[in-house]
């Protein structure tokens, strides 16, 4: 017979955020911490944008998370743009 309970002793824990409500559960808490840390930084990310700033970048989120390979030529492309410092 295999034992499935994990070496810490809990089998995952339920994240709810007091702000928004969003639910997250995670399985290790490695995991966890992850989870909690990024919900985080997206909350600090959000709350400094405007609306028209808020609806910009969530139009192009979902444009760039639907087309991983969009996402990867425009990092490309942005890094072979000029800094601005040239010729100075």
């Amino acid at each position: 017979m295999t034992n499935t309970t994990p070496a810490c002793g809990w089998d995952k824990a339920a994240f709810r955020c007091g702000l928004c409500g969003t639910q997250h559960t995670a399985t290790t808490e490695t995991d966890y911490l992850k989870v909690v840390g990024v919900h985080g930084d997206a909350h600090a990310v959000w709350d400094r944008l405007n609306p028209i700033e808020r609806d910009g970048i969530t139009s192009i989120l979902r444009t760039i998370l639907s087309a991983p390979e969009l996402a990867a030529e425009l990092l490309a492309l942005a890094d072979r743009q000029p800094t601005g410092d040239e010729g100075r």
